[in-house]
């Protein structure tokens, strides 16, 4: 891929430069040989803490081992391989679980694609074991959204209603509700859509009608093709400026399997984030050596994917965690400007016409009963005014 221009990776740390040789090295002598001075001036604790956040560890683990025992502090390797182990171990939790909610789920006649978890891990890693897991997501048809709901409280979930809605919002301002099992420890995603408005997806039908079966578990188990499964991760991984390394690296594993590259630019362009596509083919390339075909630059031409992909070099500079409760505002600001520089055209005038619908503080600031809460269109701009007078930083 000469074409691309080369990524300005000066900012980033020894340590998360360090991170990226080992995940690129496939052998370990490649380090000691090559990219021994990488390991001096090494903040360990640093090097620990960014394999963490990065949820790289199980990945790295086979490698250290590997490698020569003199370049990395025996507390530091011991320290990754426990939790490599404690992640084996949720993992097979995960399955169980994730076997048995679909079970019940398919008994009751609701289709469900599995998005990520064990399943994720065995197609791209070929071991559960090697890629980490927070939570199950499970992707269904809108339609099926109330019977799930009920029969994940039959099991012992309880959902968490954060979200707040007015004139059924939800649907497409969101794309899961989230459920928790405290005894189990387990969090669960409920998906009727892949991505929140106002990305472009395929319908669930058309994802079903594509959908690949999993065979690690007993009971049949599907998820996306290899193909929607490339258009969800890379609108996953934009979506969260590539934050952790996890979401990169599952693209390197991706395009090492036999995918319909024709076919999945077909896809990707009939939902406006061939450009995403190309930031993620990118990023893999130049941080982590990935093999990019003749058949897939198409999707890496252009000045769009390469300012994207440079955008994206800024969340690995810090550990950015936009799950956190409070974001600085300096990464705050950042990301919603890339947020909207990901969009389309098109998306971009959807967004901005969606600031015009109601949003639930509208309710807030003026409670009205539901049959009325069609007024708030014509209100929303007046109720947008009173509330930065009153109170400038509330939304």
């Amino acid at each position: 891929m000469e074409s691309i221009n080369r990524l300005d990776t000066s900012k980033l740390s020894n340590e998360i430069k360090l991170l990226l040789e080992i995940i690129k090295m496939e052998d370990g002598t490649d380090l000691l040989v090559e990219h021994r001075h990488r390991f001096n001036n090494i903040d360990w604790e640093l090097f620990l803490q960014l394999v963490c956040h990065h949820r790289i560890y199980p990945y790295i683990t086979p490698k250290l081992k590997r490698m020569n025992r003199n370049l990395i502090p025996t507390e530091i390797v011991e320290a990754i391989y426990h939790l490599y182990k404690k992640n084996t171990f949720q993992m097979l939790h995960f399955c169980g679980e994730m076997e048995l909610v679909n079970q019940v789920l398919s008994e009751n006649d609701i289709r469900s694609l599995m998005l990520k978890g064990p399943n994720l891990a065995k197609d791209l890693y070929g071991d559960i074991s090697l890629r980490t897991s927070s939570d199950l997501d499970i992707l269904i048809s809108i339609k099926d959204i109330d019977k799930v709901d009920l029969i994940l409280c039959n099991l012992g979930y309880v959902k968490d209603e954060y979200i707040q809605t007015i004139l059924d919002d939800w649907k497409w301002r969101h794309h899961h509700f989230t459920y928790f099992h405290a005894e189990k420890g387990i969090k669960l995603e409920v998906h009727w859509r892949l991505n929140p408005s106002p990305s472009k997806e395929p319908r669930f039908d058309e994802l079903w009608d594509r959908r690949k079966f999993g065979s690690s578990t007993n009971h049949p188990i599907f998820s996306l093709s290899n193909e929607d499964r490339f258009l969800f991760l890379v609108t996953h991984g934009a979506r969260h400026g590539w934050s952790r390394l996890r979401w990169l690296v599952d693209i390197k594993q991706l395009v090492s399997l036999e995918l319909d590259w024709p076919k999945l630019i077909k896809l990707l362009k009939r939902h406006d984030c061939e450009q995403i596509g190309g930031q993620a083919l990118i990023l893999a390339t130049q941080l982590l050596n990935t093999t990019v075909s003749a058949v897939m630059v198409p999707l890496t031409k252009g000045n769009k994917p390469k300012k994207l992909a440079k955008q994206a070099i800024f969340y690995l500079t810090r550990m950015v965690n936009l799950h956190a409760i409070e974001v600085p505002l300096d990464i705050s600001k950042y990301h919603s400007k890339h947020l909207f520089s990901l969009m389309s055209l098109k998306q971009k005038c959807i967004h901005l016409l969606s600031m015009l619908h109601p949003f639930y503080t509208d309710l807030e600031t003026l409670p009205l009963p539901k049959k009325l809460h069609f007024l708030y269109f014509p209100l929303r701009p007046i109720l947008l005014i009173w509330r930065r007078v009153a109170k400038p930083s509330v939304h």
